[in-house]
Parts: C-alpha cells; sequence; structure tokens
C-alpha cells in the first residue's frame, strides 16, 4: 500500500475543483473506452471483449472508489456537490430500508406453538 500513498499526498493538496476534473477523467476515459469494447465483442472477439471488460470495470471501479475516497472531503466544500451528496446518501438509505423490509424473514413459531397447530386425525 506505499505505491498508494505517494500520489496521495500531492492530491489530497489540490483544491475542489481540480479534485471533481481529477475524479471525472478516468471515468471520461473509461466510460467511452467501454462502449469500444462491445463493439469488439460484437465483431467476434468476444473472449478478448470479455476480458477487456471485465479489466476496464475494474480500472472504473478501482481507480474512481480509491480517488473518491481521497478527494471527497475537499469535494464537499463545494456547495452545490454537499447538498447533492447528502440528498444522494439519503435517497441510498430509503431505497436500503425500503427493500430491507419486502425481505424480512419469517418470524420463527416456538416449537410448543407448532405442535398446537398441527392438524389432529379425526377418529
Amino acid at each position: 500500500m506505499r505505491l498508494l500513498r505517494l500520489p496521495r499526498r500531492p492530491i489530497e493538496r489540490l483544491g475542489p475543483y481540480p479534485s471533481l476534473l481529477l475524479v471525472a477523467v478516468p471515468l471520461a476515459v473509461v466510460e467511452p473506452l467501454k462502449v469500444a469494447i462491445v463493439f469488439f465483442a460484437g465483431s467476434g472477439h468476444w473472449v478478448t471483449g470479455t476480458i477487456a471488460m471485465i479489466c476496464a470495470y475494474a480500472v472504473s471501479l478501482f481507480v474512481t472508489h480509491w480517488l473518491f475516497r481521497v478527494v471527497r472531503p475537499k469535494l464537499l466544500r463545494l456547495p452545490w456537490f454537499a447538498a447533492l451528496w447528502t440528498w444522494l446518501i439519503a435517497v441510498r438509505r430509503r431505497v436500503s430500508a425500503w427493500a430491507r423490509g419486502l425481505w424480512q424473514p419469517a418470524r420463527r413459531v416456538p416449537p410448543r406453538r407448532r405442535a398446537a397447530q398441527r392438524v389432529r386425525p379425526l377418529s
């Protein structure tokens, strides 16, 4: 992890707008590359296209995530970004609470009540 500490300090010294640009550059490069990979896979090179797509997603995810974690305090200094971030987090929490409500496991019936609920044969 020492390798990641070297670029971290200069990145942390950047202002809010250069930090935003720094996060946007990898996305601006990788997203069009993904479209090109789809065309490449569609032309018959599906194994190479699949491997390239996995690599593009990994680079996009890991690099952008690492950069965003480093520059998030700077980005939150921008009022419009802070408002947008607060709204997104609130929506994520509401959706998460709603989804947890949908998939709650059924309550277990204690063993004594289960025996009492059994249908007894008529005789």
